[in-house]
């Protein structure tokens, strides 16, 4: 995934004004994989992507995260049939008739099925802790740290990286690994993200990070 990435000279402006502060990694970190599914790899989707780096990406640091032996979620988004369950969300955007219950292209991408005993989230909205136990079940673990991967970066990605920043999980983005049907979408998005809610690292940032657990 390219794009056009902000100059050198806004990123400065940006810093000056006191934005894009380091939190770092916790000491209890958990990854989320955000609904990779078929939908967005699929050709004949209407939201398909063209993310199948990003895949590669997310299939890496999910098989390091599971060496390190670090809480493993997913989320997923599955509406009833009519889409009632969706409310306005669903009216709003056709493409999701594409995770109405049943629909092949809502299943999980090559490399990404969850694992026996990781966390299944299943959503209708665009954050993965709005009318979810997800934040609940980050903090019966003790999780301070969410390592954030998935579709798509302007959408969920971005939606459940803020909601983790405000219900007090440091958000970790991982640029390599999340992915959007356009380029420009995906940067602009990843430096506000960077600038105001969530660290956003490479893929090598979180697999050397993964790999110092793991020792």
């Amino acid at each position: 995934m390219t794009g056009e990435v902000p100059d050198d000279g806004l990123l400065d402006d940006y810093r000056r004004a006191g934005f894009n502060n380091r939190l770092g990694f916790g000491e209890r970190p958990a990854l989320v994989v955000i609904d990779f599914c078929r939908a967005y790899l699929d050709e004949a989707s209407p939201l398909y992507a063209g993310v199948e780096d990003a895949r590669g990406s997310c299939v890496r640091v999910l098989n390091a995260a599971r060496t390190a032996q670090i809480p493993v979620l997913h989320t997923r988004v599955e509406f009833q049939p009519g889409g009632a369950d969706g409310g306005i969300f669903f009216r709003k955007v056709g493409a999701l008739e594409c995770f109405v219950k049943g629909n092949p292209l809502g299943e999980y991408g090559a490399g990404l099925k969850p694992a026996e005993g990781e966390v299944v989230v299943v959503k209708q909205y665009a954050s993965g802790f709005f009318g979810t136990s997800l934040a609940s079940t980050l903090t019966s673990m003790g999780i301070d740290t969410l390592i954030h991967t998935g579709v798509s970066t302007s959408g969920c990605v971005r939606a459940t990286a803020l909601d983790a920043c405000q219900h007090g999980f440091v958000p970790i983005v991982v640029r390599d690994a999340c992915g959007d049907r356009d380029a420009a979408v995906h940067e602009s998005n990843l430096f506000d993200l960077d600038a105001k809610y969530a660290d956003v690292v490479s893929e090598q940032e979180v697999l050397a990070y993964l790999t110092t657990l793991r020792a």
